[in-house]
């Protein structure tokens, strides 16, 4: 057990340092721990130099990095309290922990945390941005969480505001914007959750989910013209069918045969209605889909499958909106979330945290929680040129090849 478990951690080191090196097109290994905390970190009490005050919604994003100064956490812990809430978006409970991680940061600083349509896609993330510049009311998120991609678009948009947290240096030079506007928080690899009551053959492949025995059970978790998860998993598929990470038309074209054989449901699937039978495939990131598991309890019984080829991992990314209500609600948001502590509530959703070769470094993680990782050996994480490539084709031409307009449940 003991070797197996060793086996195991070389093998998540080294798909780490693979993540490394395809998202900064060459690095080949992390940077050391941090030793003191960054020089850059904006003053808590203070919002940069370009944001207004908490009470007002800028007209302008920050075009400069926070002063200089070192995080003084009871400074900022005061301010946020004084702001008294932290709005949110895109957050459901059973994604990667989040629930745990809101019912903590809650009872930790005793703030109100506002949950914005927690089955939002990234682009929706950036919309509601968009729609809310002038708006201080609840309805404007102060922080997203979104594909990897859409970080440097909302820096190029100006929607989000730099920040750098106080453990800045142990996050990967290659999963952080260099100016602190967004920053890598966690990874999966797609997978396959199938409830086994209904569909007992589970799927092993991209290429098993043509068969006929399959007709009207599967679907994505997003629709892939505006979510994340969507667009990376047409891109997966793209990997198993004679695409590559410079070429994604192949992922359009199985799901536009995947469409035209009656295999897929032009619904945005969740764990509740894979729990009911109404959706029996669910293509999702394998800590949903390890979540739900665990959600289920036996009831109904169902599996996860990380399919044999087209191994694709996926990076999101944290930042705050550039018009956030609350601000150091929202950095202090951000210091919790990359605390260990933070770190080791993602990794208990079963998702890999940006932070965790530094953690294992230092010896701060419990064994249980590394036994519960899953193989994701072979992955592949592909650089943010790619992936830019990649989403503009898919979200552009899914209605012309694909033609299943996916929504929301009723």
């Amino acid at each position: 057990m003991k070797a197996r478990k060793l086996l195991f951690n070389v093998l998540t080191l080294l798909v780490f340092a693979s993540l490394l090196a395809a998202c900064g097109g060459g690095a080949t290994e992390a940077p050391p721990a941090a030793t003191e905390a960054p020089a850059t970190d904006a003053p808590a009490t203070e919002a940069p130099a370009t944001e207004m005050p908490a009470t007002e919604a800028p007209t302008e994003a920050p075009t400069e990095a926070p002063a200089e100064g070192a995080v003084n956490m009871d400074e900022l812990i005061a301010a946020a309290q004084a702001e008294g809430m932290l709005s949110t978006i895109a957050l459901p409970h059973d994604w990667c922990n989040y629930g745990e991680a809101i019912e903590t940061f809650k009872s930790k600083y005793g703030l109100e945390v506002n949950e914005l349509n927690p089955d939002a896609g990234s682009g929706d993330e950036l919309e509601a941005i968009r729609a809310n510049k002038d708006n201080t009311g609840p309805q404007a998120p102060d922080v997203i969480d979104v594909g990897f991609s859409f970080g440097t678009t909302a820096k190029e948009e100006g929607l989000i505001q730099p920040y750098k947290v106080s453990t800045w240096d142990s996050i990967p030079d290659d999963a952080k914007d260099p100016d602190g506007y967004w920053y890598g928080d966690y990874y999966g690899v797609l997978a396959f959750l199938v409830n086994t009551d209904v569909q007992p053959e589970v799927p092993q492949d991209w290429a098993d989910l043509l068969d006929p025995k399959y007709n009207g059970q599967i679907a994505l978790s997003g629709d892939p013209r505006t979510s994340n998860q969507a667009i990376q998993s047409v891109y997966a598929a793209a990997l198993a069918n004679g695409g590559s990470l410079d070429d994604a038309q192949p992922g359009l074209d199985f799901f536009s045969e995947l469409n035209a054989a009656g295999n897929l449901v032009p619904l945005i699937a969740n764990n509740g209605l894979v729990a009911t039978g109404e959706i029996p495939v669910r293509i999702t990131w394998d800590y949903n889909a390890l979540s739900a598991i665990d959600t289920f309890e036996g009831n109904p019984q169902a599996e996860v499958v990380i399919p044999a080829t087209g191994r694709f991992a996926g990076v999101y990314v944290q930042a705050i909106s550039a018009y956030a209500p609350h601000p150091n609600a929202a950095k202090l948001w951000m210091e919790f979330l990359y605390s260990d502590e933070g770190q080791a509530i993602w990794m208990k959703g079963y998702c890999h945290p940006i932070r965790e070769l530094d953690m294992r470094e230092r010896g701060v993680i419990p064994e249980d929680l590394l036994a519960k990782l899953p193989d994701t050996t072979g992955a592949v994480f592909p650089t943010l040129e790619q992936l830019n490539a990649a989403g503009e084709l898919i979200t552009t031409q899914w209605d012309s090849v694909v033609g299943a307009d996916v929504q929301a449940a009723p």
